[in-house]
């Protein structure tokens, strides 16, 4: 399943980027897939509080949830999940980049420090 998805990644890297092999973009592939499982992680602890008539609140703040910034859909509504359209609106290229070099990977680097505070556990 995924394995076709890495592939497509790696060609577009490789003939788009000049990429020479994935030792070029492993870090940046890396982050990508644990800010998608942040992501579905924090969708988990949602409907499971749901679930329990508890509420969740999110410790990402709504800018920076993964939904908002990479690539979001228009969900229109009554229209069913393969119905939805991109939002051609949404940041690309260089906006993109400046908004994960300059908000996004500092925030994230901020909350770590707040949920080292918060939250006794071993985040180096």
């Amino acid at each position: 399943m995924f394995e076709r998805t890495f592939k497509n990644i790696d060609d577009i890297l490789h003939k788009d980027a000049g990429c020479s092999s994935e030792l070029d973009y492993v870090e940046q592939t890396s982050w990508i897939l644990f800010l998608k499982y942040l992501d579905d992680f924090e969708k988990d602890k949602k409907t499971a509080a749901e679930l329990t008539g508890k509420s969740y609140t999110s410790i990402i703040d709504p800018e920076f949830q993964w939904n908002k910034w990479a690539a979001p859909k228009l969900r229109q509504a009554q229209l069913p999940k393969d119905k939805w359209k991109i939002d051609h609106n949404a940041m690309t290229g260089d906006d993109l980049t400046d908004f994960v070099n300059v908000k996004l990977f500092p925030y994230f680097k901020n909350l770590k420090l707040v949920l080292k505070e918060q939250i006794p556990l071993n985040i180096k």
